[in-house]
């Protein structure tokens, strides 16, 4: 019996555990710094970076962490997302969002227990069913670097680690040539992503993302509609670093 015990436990890893890509096109000390614009004026900046690899509840993670920095006549951002994600199967751990916009201030915490198919926000009691395979708002735009995407397609996922807000959807709309800091030009796929209601990919933002169309698939540029106008984010700064391999950032 307990033989068989065994056997169903190993089953069940190897169905809500899928392996991760034998390597990703990010690793630790990666980071994008973009300039924030408001129309034609600049007004903040943002970044997007693999911070660290951390260790969480046994499993090694990395850490992805976003900023934006902004400021507007008659509206002010500063926003840090953090997200844990295991390194072996790429699912959310853990999502924090600190964020204070104008007066308001919001801290919202997030530990994602994917193989007991829950996630529980930090100061309730209820737990709240997850997909066997979440992602958070930050580790989407980590995913969108690897997955397989072709122009004219609509990638489906229903990975969202708050399954109301499912799915998440990403079309792929067309290529154009960009400019990268350095001066260089690179092929970029545009994707319309919609990841939630709310953030940079909210389903009201008409978001577009500017992906290198290579091995790097580096984000140039981020275009989203809030409710205080359009703003763009493009890329003024980068510091790649070699790829990781799943088993070893």
């Amino acid at each position: 019996m307990s033989r068989l015990v065994a056997v169903l436990a190993a089953l069940q890893a190897a169905v809500v555990d899928p392996p991760a890509p034998a390597a990703y096109p990010f690793a630790v000390g990666e980071r994008f710094e973009y300039a924030a614009k408001y129309g034609v004026l600049t007004v903040g900046s943002a970044s997007i970076q693999v911070a660290a690899v951390d260790t969480v509840r046994g499993q090694p993670a990395f850490v992805f962490r976003y900023t934006l920095n902004a400021s507007l006549p008659f509206f002010k951002i500063n926003s840090v997302l953090e997200s844990w994600t295991s390194v072996r199967s790429f699912r959310s751990l853990r999502f924090r969002q600190d964020s204070k916009e104008n007066s308001k201030e919001y801290l919202r915490e997030y530990e994602i227990f994917a193989d007991s198919g829950y996630y529980r926000q930090r100061g309730a009691a209820a737990t709240t069913p997850t997909p066997a395979e979440p992602l958070d708002d930050a580790s989407i735009l980590y995913y969108v670097r690897f997955a397989p995407l072709a122009i004219g397609k609509t990638v489906k996922l229903s990975r969202y680690f708050k399954p109301e807000l499912n799915p998440v959807v990403i079309n792929v709309l067309k290529r154009e040539t960009m400019e990268l800091p350095d001066g260089s030009k690179a092929v970029c796929l545009i994707l319309n992503p919609v990841v939630g209601d709310k953030g940079l990919f909210g389903n009201h933002t008409d978001a577009r993302l500017w992906i290198t169309d290579d091995a790097r698939r580096i984000p140039v540029q981020i275009r989203s509609r809030q409710p205080y106008g359009m703003v763009t984010l493009k890329l003024a700064k980068m510091a790649s670093a070699a790829p990781a391999r799943s088993g070893a950032p």
